[in-house]
């Protein structure tokens, strides 16, 4: 098994792990190898804009087809004069 050193880790940060170890049942030790394996292991997904994931959601289920909607020209603004 590797072991790695973390520096520079700020006093509030690490009362925030020791308070959670303590909370888990764990050492800080083993809280950290718990939260970097948890972080790690997760699927990563790339990130997507609101449109896109509306997109993925209904293709699955054939998708949709929207008519396009006919604009008419913007009108003259008033004058002031």
């Amino acid at each position: 098994m590797a072991s790695i050193t973390i520096r520079n880790l700020d006093d509030p940060l690490k009362a925030r792990l020791r308070i959670r170890a303590a909370h888990h049942g764990r050492s800080m030790e083993d809280e950290a190898r718990h939260i970097l394996r948890a972080a790690l292991t997760e699927e990563s997904q790339a990130a997507t804009n609101l449109g896109e994931a509306i997109h993925q959601r209904f293709a699955r289920l054939g998708g949709v087809e929207v008519t396009e909607v006919k604009r008419e020209a913007l009108r003259t603004p008033p004058s002031f004069d």
